[in-house]
């Protein structure tokens, strides 16, 4: 029975042994445990300083299991991991900056909001386990799809340093026209909860009512997906390997969550970084195209890590420069 097990174990999936994604599953499942069932069993505001030490602990278990993967599988596989982690990490901050805009639209009183962000991470889980789970199917069957990823990652990077910024307005979402057409939605929070019953006011029968906290869940969703569509190409531009390209994105967007509650209150000093992110995109796009040239199989992965978090940190640095005596957003 030992030995089954043990070769059960020992099976590969995905191209690694299932012991491998199980222990990764499992990890994920007692972080977000821990998190929901011991440090926020109490609907509470997250100040800066939790939220920042939240965040340096996240960061310290993505590091750890960075250099467990560079042990297990090899400097290669180890660095593709620290570089999907670092582009993950800073395309992460355009996606706070949406949740924060979100947030304020829909008046998600602050104690509540680490209550969407939890529920969010789960369906950012699965979305991203079906989303890399077919990205890696493909590119296993036609290897010429990664020059489709990386020809879209040039237009996205070269759209985001052409294109100015411009302030989106909720209202006019057709997603979210379609469900206040559509179903019962209320105009009010009910303190933590998704869906209430209450009198509908033509029948007077109790029918189920969505509240805006599930609202803004459903549009945090979807603006991951969009978010996806341009991680996702942009990892497997570094590696095809999809147990390096889930972990990296998840270990990223766990977190996220614990780093909203301070990026939120300073967002406004990242201004510049999207400049440092769409040459970022360039650069993981034209990377197969520059090996191709030169005549190699791959650029070095220690080369891609050094640049790419070059650039990120030359962004971060000019933004919190020029931004310096900006007032808060």
């Amino acid at each position: 029975m030992v030995e089954l097990l043990a070769h059960n174990f020992d099976i590969i999936w995905l191209g690694k042994p299932l012991w491998m994604w199980l222990g990764f599953v499992g990890l994920v499942i007692v972080l977000l445990a821990l998190d929901l069932g011991v440090l926020h069993r109490k609907h509470r505001s997250i100040g800066i300083r939790e939220s920042l030490v939240l965040s340096a602990g996240y960061i310290a278990l993505a590091l750890l299991y960075g250099v467990w993967v560079w042990w297990a599988l090899g400097s290669e596989p180890g660095l593709a991991y620290f570089t999907g982690f670092a582009i993950e990490k800073a395309l992460a901050i355009d996606n706070v900056f949406v949740i924060a805009m979100i947030f304020s639209f829909f008046a998600v009183p602050q104690q509540y909001q680490h209550r969407v962000l939890f529920w969010g991470i789960l369906g950012v889980i699965i979305l991203r386990a079906i989303m890399i789970g077919l990205g890696a199917a493909v590119v296993s069957e036609f290897a010429w799809v990664l020059y489709i990823f990386a020809i879209f990652l040039i237009g996205t990077g070269i759209k985001m340093l052409t294109v100015s910024d411009r302030e989106t307005d909720l209202n006019t979402n057709p997603l979210l026209k379609l469900i206040r057409s559509r179903f019962n939605v209320t105009d009010e929070h009910h303190g933590e909860r998704f869906f209430i019953r209450k009198a509908d006011p033509k029948t007077g029968r109790l029918v189920r009512y969505m509240t805006p906290l599930f609202l803004a869940l459903i549009l945090i969703e979807i603006a991951d997906v969009i978010f996806a569509v341009d991680s996702v190409p942009a990892i497997f531009a570094i590696t095809t390997d999809p147990f390096i390209v889930y972990t990296s994105n998840i270990f990223a967007i766990l977190g996220l969550r614990a780093l909203y509650f301070a990026l939120a209150a300073m967002v406004h000093r990242f201004h510049y970084l999207k400049y440092a992110l769409a040459i970022v995109l360039i650069v993981i796009g034209s990377k197969i195209f520059i090996a191709d040239l030169l005549g190699i199989d791959k650029i070095p992965p220690l080369l891609s890590l050094v640049v790419i978090a070059s650039i990120l940190a030359a962004g971060v640095l000019y933004s919190m420069v020029k931004t310096r005596h900006a007032p808060q957003a």
